[in-house]
């Protein structure tokens, strides 16, 4: 009696679970799938997932005056080969992982000496901070973009990099996660590196930062997604300079035509900016669910 509503409980779950993940995939499907069609399918959502991969002519090869037999190609190489003519992606490509790495690496810094201070340091006031990292969690970044925006420019650092990496240097995420993950570490550990004759910051950058690895993975994952799909801040910062776009910005450049004949390049450029992080999100799968899972142990 009891094996039915259990079986169909767990029915239930796998149901929600599976409608869920179709729920996500549908947009990645369409964009890999539109980035293997020709104008004509994309429009009609036709030719199943790789499309009828008939010959095309590429009307900007004719435009050149080249002969039409070298302007006649497949669907999937004339997206592929748009979205890397139309626009200079592996300049974008090369300014996201700048900004990325830089706010990350800046992160890091601030984040591991603070989360070490909240989590294992006695001093007055200290409940009073962490309260404060908490609150700062509540705050979107929407609030406080006219502020630093008028701050930037007042220092003259818009259409730089600065622009681009300054505001995310301080992450209460971040320092909330480590101090989550440095609460797990034995006081023991720390209390023996101190009778050694370790400082406070030796600690920190030769005894946690260590042990610290499978969180530091799962709020690089964090970091470097938010960072590297950004649209809004960019479009915020970046006005006048082309060469400073990253990538999400740069998909605009595939926005002129209306009638859908630049979907293809744009949806090829989309998968070549997304494949980066669906690569390293695989392959630190094991230790992002490790971190995550250890940061919530105390």
């Amino acid at each position: 009696m009891n094996q039915q509503p259990h079986w169909f409980s767990e029915t239930i779950k796998h149901a929600v679970l599976l409608i869920g993940a179709a729920v996500v995939i549908l947009p990645f499907y369409l964009m890999l799938s539109f980035s293997f069609k020709s104008p004509s399918e994309i429009q009609s959502i036709s030719g199943g997932f790789f499309g009828s991969q008939e010959l095309m002519t590429d009307r900007r090869c004719i435009k050149q005056g080249l002969p039409e037999e070298e302007c006649t190609m497949l669907p999937i190489v004339y997206n592929y080969k748009a979205a890397f003519e139309e626009a200079p992606l592996f300049r974008y490509l090369l300014n996201g992982v700048i900004v990325t790495i830089s706010i990350f690496a800046i992160q890091i810094l601030i984040a591991l000496p603070c989360a070490y201070a909240l989590a294992k340091l006695q001093f007055w006031g200290r409940d009073v901070v962490f309260g404060m990292v908490i609150f700062c969690l509540l705050i979107p970044v929407h609030a406080i973009a006219l502020p630093l925006y008028l701050m930037l420019a007042k220092l003259g650092l818009t259409n730089t990099f600065a622009a681009l990496v300054i505001p995310w240097t301080i992450s209460v995420f971040g320092i909330f996660l480590m101090r989550q993950f440095f609460k797990t570490v034995p006081d023991d550990l720390i209390n023996a590196a101190r009778m050694d004759g370790m400082s406070e910051f030796s600690i920190v950058w030769k005894v946690m930062l260590p042990t610290a690895i499978p969180a530091l993975l799962a709020f690089a994952i964090f970091s470097v997604v938010a960072h590297w799909n950004d649209y809004y801040w960019p479009r915020v910062v970046i006005t006048g300079d082309r060469d400073l776009m990253t990538p999400p910005l740069g998909l605009r450049m595939f926005k002129s035509d209306m009638d859908g004949n630049e979907y293809g390049p744009m949806m090829a450029a989309a998968t070549v900016i997304v494949a980066p992080l669906v690569v390293a999100f695989l392959l630190a799968q094991r230790r992002f669910i490790e971190g995550i899972t250890l940061t919530g142990m105390k």
